[in-house]
C-alpha cells in the first residue's frame, strides 16, 4: 500500500503594490470596453452586458482592495446610461490608492522625504567639522 502525500499550498499573498496594480489594470480594461467596444457591438448604454461587467468589475476590485466608498459612486455612475462613458472604475482606483499612500508614508513605512526637500539641521558638529 502506497502512501501518498497531500501537498497543500497556501496562496501566495500579493503586496499591497501588486493589488493596486492588477486593480488598476482591471479598472482600465473595464473603461476602455465600456467606452470603445460596448456601444460598438450592443444597445449602448442600455446593454445588459455592460451591467454585467459593472457588476464584475466592482466585485473584482473588492476582492483585490477591500470595500471602499469609492467603489459605491462609481457602480451608481456607471449604471446610468450615457454617463458611464466616464472612466469612474479608473478614478475610483486611483483615489483609493491616493488616500492608501497618504496613509501609508504618513505612519512613517517607506517615506522618503520628497525630491529637493531640505535636510533637517544638524543640531551637533562633530569635532572633525570644527576643524579648518
Amino acid at each position: 500500500m502506497k502512501a501518498t502525500a497531500v501537498a497543500t499550498e497556501d496562496p501566495i499573498p500579493l503586496s499591497p503594490r501588486t493589488r493596486f496594480r492588477a486593480a488598476m489594470i482591471l479598472a482600465m480594461a473595464a473603461d476602455a470596453l465600456q467606452i470603445f467596444v460596448f456601444p460598438l457591438f450592443a444597445e449602448g448604454a442600455l446593454s445588459p452586458a455592460d451591467d454585467v461587467l459593472d457588476v464584475a468589475v466592482a466585485a473584482g476590485l473588492v476582492h483585490l482592495l477591500g470595500w471602499h466608498w469609492e467603489f459605491l459612486p462609481a457602480f451608481l455612475a456607471e449604471l446610468v446610461p450615457g454617463v458611464d462613458l466616464v472612466p469612474f472604475w479608473t478614478l475610483a482606483v486611483v483615489n483609493v490608492y491616493r488616500k492608501w499612500k497618504q496613509i501609508h508614508d504618513h505612519h512613517g513605512r517607506n517615506s522618503r522625504p520628497a525630491p529637493g526637500a531640505k535636510r533637517p539641521a544638524k543640531f551637533f558638529v562633530s569635532r572633525r567639522e570644527n576643524r579648518v
